[in-house]
């Protein structure tokens, strides 16, 4: 995605349960007791899989692995004090296809996580950042 400043409206519906997104995209919820919908702290863990989630497909298929799935599980720390901000992340990256292998899709998530993820990269510069990836089949 192209850089530059992006706008998101988000509208409040009721209790701690909003609704929002982008100009012309589908509307996402977002419930800050996690009762209606996902938590804006746990769609910061989506967005950050998401981010490098793109980033490593793309550099996969330059290297001309012919992916078949990709799935990764984000675990946040948090800390106990305001403002719980998460303090370490740790990406589990399940992967599959033709060519895949370890070493490819370490470069990958590598390149990803400390020059391409522009969510990563806005963490505060102490988060832990981590990962394992186990090659399917």
């Amino acid at each position: 995605m192209a850089g530059g400043e992006r706008v998101v409206t988000v509208r409040w519906r009721e209790k701690l349960l909003f609704e929002g997104g982008a100009a012309r995209q589908p509307v996402i919820l977002v419930d800050g007791d996690s009762a209606a919908a996902t938590s804006p702290v746990e769609l910061l863990l989506v967005a950050a899989a998401t981010c490098t989630a793109a980033d490593v497909v793309s550099i996969l298929e330059k290297e001309r692995v012919a992916l078949r799935s990709l799935e990764i599980a984000v675990q946040g720390t948090r800390r106990q004090d305001h403002p719980r901000r998460y303090t370490a992340l740790h990406f589990h990256f399940t992967i599959a296809g033709a060519g895949a292998d370890e070493p490819k899709a370490r470069r990958a998530i590598d390149l990803s996580l400390t020059k391409y993820c522009s969510v990563v990269a806005s963490l505060a510069p102490d988060t832990a950042i981590a990962y394992d990836v186990a090659i399917g089949h």
